[in-house]
């Protein structure tokens, strides 16, 4: 598969086979990730995996979370914690924050997201299927996020990962052409 065609397929999957990632998938999304073009080669990532009995508490602190913010909309909240239960994997993404330097505090983060798009390609290719998350569920703005992995403050949560085998391909999105969205100087 070419890298274009790697770029038009890749997918935000949300529906997941009840099966776990094997250790080797998950080494090789990581490996993936940290080959991300980065400023001055300061490799600003952090992973976090979450699996297992830590996965049951992190969707205990996401139900919290969900039930606090969405009060009044059960359906979603639900919706939400189906998504996470049938999700076997989680890995949420942190930046480095150079104290007093916003300028590369800054850089780190674009760095950190083209390390979690290297990661979606990465999955792609392994037969995986993954969402990045900012909001809701994600808990990425959520101080209890920072508490549950332990990130000191000097980590910024850029994105939860949810990845698994997909139980169906979502479908092909559209987009508007690069002609549209390109001003040649």
């Amino acid at each position: 598969m070419s890298i274009l065609e790697a770029l038009k397929s890749r997918r935000a999957e949300r529906h997941y086979e009840p099966r776990e990632v094997e250790e080797g998938k998950i080494a090789a999304l990581l490996e993936a990730a940290t080959w991300a073009p980065n400023d001055r080669l300061r490799e600003p990532w952090h992973y976090y995996v979450i699996r297992g009995v830590t996965k049951r508490r992190y969707q205990e602190m996401a139900q919290e979370y969900l039930e606090e913010r969405f009060p009044s909309k059960p359906n979603l909240v639900k919706e939400s914690m189906t998504v996470l239960q049938n999700t076997p994997l989680i890995i949420v993404v942190t930046a480095d924050i150079v104290p007093g330097d916003e300028a590369s505090s800054e850089d780190n983060e674009y760095a950190v997201c083209c390390s979690i798009h290297s990661m979606w390609l990465a999955a792609r290719e392994l037969g995986l299927g993954m969402v990045w998350r900012t909001r809701g569920v994600g808990l990425v703005r959520d101080e209890r996020l920072n508490r549950f992995i332990g990130s000191p403050d000097n980590k910024k949560v850029i994105g939860t990962i949810f990845i698994g085998y997909s139980q169906a391909e979502a479908p092909v999105t559209k987009r508007t052409p690069f002609s549209e969205k390109t001003t040649w100087l």
